[in-house]
């Protein structure tokens, strides 16, 4: 296989994406699916999920809540009945969770963040690992944690945390699962472009009391490039690491990011 050829997928690659029927997720769903990989989402977004097949055909979905055990298992349900097993999960799901000083926030709150940031990894790997374990095409587990998982984030403490808990667990997998020929990476993206991260800027400024537009500059400055990362940039990162060119990358956390120096 020429280095060309390498860089891309396999075509026919069974790829799960959870949370992927908008953002990121569907970013990636749409890259994988260009590539000519069979793919399936997850979303707990019905609406959504009904744009996306609608724009994507061939990609197959289900409506599920990516931290509740009994609607994950029913996605594996219909990822063997469409795929017929799996070579590619990506863990995508989460939420920016509560943005407010460690005093102001809910046990609720943090609970909540805790269980789609990091519990549903947990409950997807899971079910994933033994189908990943059966697979013939270079299987990998490509979590999606952030450069909170890097970077401490202050006032986003549920959020970072759940974030660095991605990294332990993505690691110890690959250390795991690496007999087995499963490889196991996690995507950071930094400041990604796009009305999530509206939402996220308009928070912390009325957290900090900022002007919205003064508290889009300052998360500008913090990045060398001084430009905020696309969805796009995040999935074709998560293309490279399902290709051939990445089957000797495993246990790393690879910062999508612009550089960001600091949060």
């Amino acid at each position: 296989m020429s280095i060309m050829n390498s860089l891309s997928p396999e075509r026919g690659l069974r790829v799960l994406v959870t949370a992927g029927a908008s953002g990121i997720g569907a970013a990636v769903a749409r890259a994988f699916s260009e590539a000519g990989a069979r793919v399936h989402v997850c979303d707990i977004d019905g609406l959504a999920i009904d744009r996306l097949v609608q724009a994507l055909p061939g990609v197959t979905a289900s409506v599920a809540d990516a931290s509740v055990e009994r609607d994950v298992d029913l996605v594996f349900k219909d990822v063997a009945g469409n795929l017929g097993g799996l070579d590619v999960l990506v863990n995508n799901a989460g939420i920016a969770g509560p943005t407010a000083s460690i005093e102001d926030i809910s046990a609720s709150q943090w609970e909540r963040t805790v269980d789609v940031n990091l519990n549903s990894q947990f409950l997807f790997a899971k079910r994933a690992v033994p189908m990943l374990r059966a697979s013939s095409s270079s299987p990998c587990i490509v979590a999606m944690s952030s450069v909170a998982g890097r970077l401490g984030y202050a006032y986003r403490t549920p959020y970072a945390s759940t974030k660095w808990g991605v990294i332990g667990l993505m690691k110890s997998l690959a250390i795991e699962l690496g007999p087995f020929g499963v490889r196991v990476n996690a995507i950071l993206p930094g400041t990604v472009e796009g009305e999530r991260m509206d939402g996220v800027i308009a928070a912390r400024a009325a957290a900090t009391g900022i002007d919205t537009e003064a508290m889009r500059e300052q998360y500008l400055r913090k990045i060398s490039l001084r430009r905020m990362v696309t969805a796009d940039d995040v999935a074709a990162t998560a293309l490279f690491l399902s290709s051939p060119a990445a089957r000797n990358i495993t246990g790393q956390a690879i910062s999508v990011d612009g550089n960001l120096e600091y949060l």
